[in-house]
């Protein structure tokens, strides 16, 4: 049975009590003050939820990471890395990335108007970070989310040309002092740059070394 949270105190289950169908989810309701985000992240839990819905928190089984020793940079990457058309910026624009990345979804309904408010106030804590990737002064491509400890929690990315959203990955695993990126869910752009599954337990395992 879905548990639900306080509006005002929650206290979350254990990941353990996540449902398998569907996959992760482990719980419905509370909030997303700043508090209750950074104690849903260290305890490797997440908010992912429609615009119709109440806020819904999940930790999945697999869970997808990326861990910056393993990132991979193609061939024609490192080329087009070389030609050095796009540099990169960190916390330039925050909010500007966040709006892409929720224009640049289909239905992304996800990234609600309340979603964007709650990491706009984590980044102005110190806690939410985006890179920005620029052709010029314009911004093409980017990615945001939470950084505790030495693991990168990360929320949403973006490109308006090919390779933008990459470059950002790129930088994030090889310029900042990580030892692990939480991807969250698999998909096959992750997998070809690197990231993997890895069980739950394993998961939070990293989660009590680095965060």
């Amino acid at each position: 049975m879905l548990q639900w949270l306080d509006t005002y105190k929650p206290v979350f289950p254990s990941p353990y009590e996540a449902l398998k169908q569907p996959e992760g989810l482990l719980c419905a309701g509370g909030n997303l003050e700043t508090s209750t985000l950074l104690c849903a992240y260290k305890k490797g839990i997440f908010p992912w939820y429609d615009r119709e819905q109440p806020i819904l928190w999940w930790s999945p089984d697999p869970r997808m990471v990326l861990f910056p020793d393993d990132i991979h940079i193609s061939t024609s990457m490192k080329k087009w890395l070389k030609k050095k058309s796009c540099h990169i910026t960190q916390n330039q624009c925050f909010q500007q990335v966040i709006q892409f990345c929720a224009e640049q979804r289909a239905n992304g309904t996800w990234i609600t108007s309340e979603m964007k408010k709650a990491y706009l106030r984590l980044h102005e804590a110190g806690y939410a970070h985006s890179l920005e990737v620029w052709k010029g002064k314009e911004l093409v491509g980017g990615l945001y989310g939470p950084c505790i400890g030495q693991v990168f929690f990360g929320e949403s990315m973006f490109s308006l040309i090919p390779n933008a959203s990459k470059m950002a990955l790129i930088h994030l695993a090889q310029s900042m002092d990580l030892k692990m990126i939480d991807c969250q869910l698999y998909t096959d752009h992750l997998k070809s740059m690197g990231g993997k599954l890895i069980p739950r337990s394993k998961y939070l395992t990293c989660l009590n070394w680095w965060v």
